[in-house]
């Protein structure tokens, strides 16, 4: 029997956070994933997978003693956002500035924050990395949660962190359920090559059959998510590299010129999540396996690196709680309920209003972005919950 504080199941970025934090606090943790990240290639490829993470988080990967360890010259800082509508005039700028801050996030690739958290969880003493290992068995009672491998061997602690995606088993073996709402759209993601420098702008366009957005990278180049419509993702996907940098290039206004693609198209389909509870006993869920998303925000890792936060401070302050009381538990779920029924409003509800051919909700959405970007204080609020 090995026996730990807490045991996070889930080695991705959110997961490999929890364990930093709660380790860095003093506690004692297993980390359990199936496969150690690919070690980064030594090549000047780029990842099509890119978050943009919000100046809070930043701060948080910087005290993780994370993000400083980065290579400086794949991050793109984002000094400038502009938004359009469907009309092709209507135009909603946000200025760093204006929120006091010297930007409004960074652009980093998956893969590079990815080995940035597991080298740094390599060099913490307070975690365990068990790894590769297979979940099997899950157990939760009053005493202790008790984790079984596929290979005989049998972990236990106070609190299991399940941060396994939204698939998650840990979630499952819980009997929590979730409500999904499929969005019919599909994430196309790919990196280009620009004729024009972006200026460190990310720009996005609200189109009637999608949201296409452009994010700067290092140099002369973006990463781009277009969430489409399946039939419209689908047809994307078959067009050679030409027509595809053309139709992309196209559809962002020809803003930068010329595309030339760097990595090759992917997409992943878009769904709504919401779950039931995101703790029980002897059990919290963060990242995916608490909440999807749509990406239109950037906001989906974000959302998960608050969890993370929250839930540090929650068990660090317990005083003389066990990590796993149901009581203690529940101040967590209550912390993070509003943040994240927010984000999905937010993210849902735009989706739905610019994602719709209604011929008075196109003078709305259009007349009430013209009209946010004119309104210095309601912009300055929508920045201020971006960033954080």
């Amino acid at each position: 029997m090995n026996d730990f504080d807490v045991i996070v199941v889930g080695g991705g970025l959110v997961g490999a956070a929890t364990a930093l934090a709660l380790g860095q606090g003093g506690l004692r943790l297993a980390l359990v994933e199936q496969a150690p990240p690919v070690p980064l290639p030594q090549d000047d490829s780029w990842d099509p997978r890119i978050y943009a993470i919000t100046p809070g988080n930043v701060d948080f990967l910087r005290r993780l003693g994370v993000w400083d360890t980065l290579d400086a010259s794949r991050i793109a800082p984002i000094h400038a956002m502009s938004v359009w509508g469907d009309d092709g005039q209507s135009r909603l700028e946000f200025d760093p500035y204006e929120a006091g801050v010297a930007e409004l996030g960074c652009i980093v690739e998956s893969r590079l924050l990815q080995d940035g958290l597991w080298q740094a969880l390599q060099r913490q003493e307070n975690v365990d990395l068990v790894c590769p290992a297979r979940c099997a068995t899950l157990q939760l009672s009053v005493d202790s949660a008790r984790l079984g491998l596929e290979d005989g061997r049998e972990l236990r602690a106070q609190l299991i962190v399940g941060a396994d995606g939204s698939g998650s088993w840990v979630r499952r073996q819980a009997g929590i359920d979730v409500t999904t709402w499929p969005y019919r759209q599909l994430a196309v993601v790919a990196n280009f090559e620009t004729e024009k420098a972006h200026d460190s702008i990310a720009r996005q366009w609200f189109l009637r059959d999608g949201i296409l957005a452009w994010l700067p990278l290092p140099g002369n180049r973006i990463s781009m998510v277009w969430s489409a419509f399946e039939e419209r993702a689908d047809a994307l996907l078959q067009l050679d590299a030409r027509a595809f940098c053309e139709s992309v290039a196209q559809a962002g206004q020809h803003a930068l010129g010329m595309l030339r693609l760097v990595t090759p198209p992917a997409a992943f389909p878009l769904r709504l999540q919401r779950n039931d509870a995101v703790m029980d006993l002897k059990l919290a869920l963060v990242g995916d396996a608490a909440h999807q998303v749509h990406p239109l925000a950037g906001q989906g890792v974000n959302l998960g690196f608050r969890d993370v936060q929250t839930l540090a401070v929650t068990l660090l302050d317990r005083g003389r709680r066990d990590l796993g009381d149901r009581l203690l538990l529940r101040r967590y779920e209550r912390a993070r309920k509003a943040d994240i029924l927010a984000m999905q409003a937010v993210t849902t509800g735009l989706q739905k209003l610019f994602n719709n051919d209604g011929p008075w909700l196109g003078w709305l959405r259009n007349t009430g972005l013209a009209l946010t970007d004119r309104t210095t204080s309601l912009k300055r609020r929508l920045m201020a919950r971006a960033i954080v």
